[in-house]
């Protein structure tokens, strides 16, 4: 059977469309990020960035294992930018090896020195205070004073928390230890332990619907939930159940932690990384990181959203956020010692 020849015409339209797909893929724009951050937190701005640049942002939210699934994944990585919170998870990826430096006037412009890392492999997004939630008819107006005191007989059954482990507990527990000494975090973290109303557990919403039920009568939780709360139709008579008292360590400030966000070493879209990076240290990315997600802009001239305002205002404690990364094995250390969670 003879074989068919194609018409040149047909072979001509092919080539064009085969040639049409290549410019199509090739000029698709996109940006992969690897996320600690929840999504109701983040999708906002990733939209915008999306409209004003046209660079797609595909995005995996993860829980734990960022740092094992970049090295796994080594140098075919498909993430570009990863976004996190709490200083120690910020130093932990850069120890990791995982990310790279980025020289940029703009972030250097917009993000303050003591909130980026000195070589450029992260940058600081947003700020939070981690704060006590106190029930609005059981603790008074000045009642709540210093993060010493709660480890006080005052407030025995009376403390909810999540788990001593977490995060941004432990970045507290490191704050206290440099303000004064282990030993002094460990009789601190003995007497918080008696002070609970239940073990640890939940988050820090839980801590606050707690208080609502009863159950507790003040708890430690970041600044940003209270906003969380007040727009969740569920969870404002939570919020309404509660002011936020702003404790401050004994000849210190209120503790303070970080959001940031770093390149990734592979960075296959290198370019569309740092145009996302530079848009959320942007004014206009902090505006929106200010009223959708209630947290503190590090950009200096960008303001708190009005809610956030009607906390009150408080002096941030001076510690260096990197020597709080480096206290937290020491920590994690003590909280396991006292048996905490147990």
């Amino acid at each position: 059977m003879p074989r068919q020849r194609i018409p040149k015409v047909l072979m001509a339209l092919a080539g064009l469309a085969a040639a049409a797909t290549a410019t199509t893929q090739a000029s698709a724009e996109e940006v992969n990020v690897y996320s600690y951050r929840q999504p109701e937190l983040v999708e906002p701005l990733f939209a915008k960035f999306t409209e004003a640049s046209g660079i797609a942002v595909n995005v995996v939210f993860l829980k734990t294992g960022m740092i094992e699934r970049l090295q796994s994944e080594g140098s075919r990585s498909p993430a570009d930018v990863v976004l996190t919170v709490d200083i120690s998870r910020l130093n932990a990826i850069v120890e990791a090896g995982v990310t790279q430096s980025v020289q940029s006037d703009a972030l250097e412009a917009a993000v303050p020195a003591n909130l980026r890392d000195p070589d450029g492999h992260w940058f600081g997004l947003t700020a939070r205070a981690r704060i006590v939630y106190a029930s609005k008819d059981r603790v008074a107006d000045g009642d709540v004073t210093t993060y010493e005191d709660l480890a006080s007989e005052a407030w025995a059954g009376r403390l909810c928390t999540r788990s001593g482990t977490h995060p941004y507990n432990l970045a507290l527990i490191s704050a206290l230890t440099l303000h004064h000494d282990e030993e002094f975090a460990s009789g601190w973290l003995e007497g918080l332990k008696s002070n609970l109303a239940r073990k640890p557990q939940g988050n820090d919403r839980a801590q606050v619907k707690a208080i609502h039920a009863g159950e507790c009568d003040i708890s430690l939780g970041n600044t940003y939930y209270m906003g969380l709360m007040v727009r969740n139709d569920e969870q404002k008579a939570w919020a309404d159940s509660v002011r936020i008292v702003f404790p401050t360590f004994e000849g210190g400030g209120t503790h303070v932690n970080l959001s940031g966000v770093a390149m990734t070493k592979s960075a296959p879209n290198k370019a569309n990384a740092l145009a996302l990076m530079e848009f959320l240290a942007s004014a206009e990315g902090q505006e929106i990181y200010a009223e959708v997600n209630h947290e503190y802009p590090i950009t200096p001239g960008v303001p708190t959203s009005d809610l956030v305002d009607s906390w009150g205002t408080f002096d941030f404690d001076s510690l260096d956020l990197i020597d709080i990364a480096k206290a937290r094995p020491g920590s994690l250390r003590l909280v396991e010692t006292v048996d905490f969670d147990g």
